[in-house]
């Protein structure tokens, strides 16, 4: 291990992973976060991983160690709780790019949550319990490049050496509270999440106003999407630096046929007319023949006719699930989703076996909710 001073240290090898992991794996907490290059390229990846425990602080370079396994047995052992901040992501890239799985992890944002916090952002956490004000400058820096400036290195290692302090110090509170052992459970479906590999839908489905296009302006719109995908893919850049969401949106419904109808509009910049200009107006044209009976439509689901006597349970169950959420000073969703409520309200179960049977709830919102839900459906209609 490389000495970068008091503070921490670099881990750029796979002998000295090999004795990392050594040294921490009797360890009992580790704290755990990431940086990544996703604002710089096309297919992000993991460029760093820092680790803390008690008395040590690292940063791992994957760039440099091309072979990480060294860490799957530490991140699957479960007599170790991994402290994470805001897991979700870390939880995908981490199984995404090195297969690593993750038992017992704790995530204090999700915990900040279960705690009532208005703001739940690492900063704004530290701030509220410690005092401490966080140097955010380098968040969007390009953590791909080698070499790495020392200044970039030594910021990422600031943020993990706090997760310790503050994962124990919510713990108390949420034990405090008796809620510990639902963040927990809640925690374990979270360290279950796993990447999106579905490549083969239509673009447009993941396309953040697609849906109110017509048949036509969406195959636009997928042709658009396409064509920058391959751009971005082959410039090794990420999507939204080759065109916003919101210049293919205005393409896909104003549909300039040639040049200088483009040039017009001014939707896109000189630059990415002189750059991309004539291949847009192609692709345009292009979707522009595309035969009627062959149209992309965008999927509705149809909601369902509630029978008035349903909707009169999910407004029940809605005004008690609120009233749980102000006495506990939680948000509402964490209690029930719409979602939930909408099928215990179509299903009314009148027996715990019958709510459990839904597959809805989670155990610790059965145990602590589930009598309530169904002393409700029994005095509904």
């Amino acid at each position: 291990m490389k000495e970068t001073g008091d503070i921490y240290k670099i881990i750029d090898t796979f002998d000295a992973l090999e004795n990392l992991v050594e040294t921490i794996e009797n360890e009992n907490t580790i704290g755990v976060d990431l940086e990544a290059d996703s604002m710089y390229h096309f297919k992000e990846k993991v460029c760093l991983i820092q680790i803390a425990t008690r008395g040590i602080n690292v940063v791992i370079d994957p760039l440099m160690i091309k072979d990480l396994s060294p860490l799957k047995p530490l991140f699957k052992n479960t007599d170790i709780q991994k402290i994470f901040h805001g897991a979700d992501y870390d939880v995908r890239s981490l199984y995404r790019d090195f297969r690593i799985t993750i038992n017992n992890l704790f995530d204090t944002e999700l915990a900040s949550r279960f705690l009532g916090y208005s703001e739940t952002s690492l900063e704004a956490v530290l701030k509220n319990k410690f005092e401490v004000s966080l140097d955010k400058k380098y968040q969007r820096k390009d953590w791909s490049k080698r070499p790495l400036a020392q200044d970039m290195i030594s910021y990422a290692a600031k943020d993990v050496r706090y997760l310790l302090p503050l994962a124990e110090s919510l713990s108390a509170e949420l034990e405090n509270k008796n809620r510990l052992h639902w963040v927990m459970e809640e925690c374990e479906y979270l360290s279950k999440v796993r990447p999106n590999t579905n490549n083969t839908d239509p673009l447009y489905l993941h396309f953040k106003g697609a849906g109110k296009l017509d048949p036509r302006s969406l195959a636009v719109l997928e042709s658009l999407l396409q064509y920058r995908r391959t751009i971005a893919q082959k410039k090794d850049m990420p999507l939204f630096r080759i065109f916003s969401s919101r210049t293919l949106l205005e393409l896909a419904e104003k549909k300039p046929l040639n040049l200088k109808k483009l040039q017009n509009i001014e939707i896109m910049s000189l630059r990415q007319i002189s750059m991309y200009g004539r291949r847009v107006i192609q692709t345009i044209n292009d979707a522009m023949q595309i035969a009627p009976k062959d149209l992309p439509v965008y999927p509705r689901k149809k909601s369902p006719r509630v029978p008035i006597v349903v909707a009169g349970r999910v407004k029940a169950l809605k005004e008690w699930r609120d009233r749980q959420a102000a006495e506990l000073a939680v948000d509402p969703a964490l209690i029930c989703t719409k979602s939930t409520i909408s099928t215990i309200a179509l299903q009314k179960p009148r027996k715990i076996s019958e709510l459990a049977a839904t597959q809805e709830l989670k155990n610790w919102q059965l145990k602590e909710f589930g009598h309530d839900i169904v002393q409700l459906m029994n005095q509904l209609r």
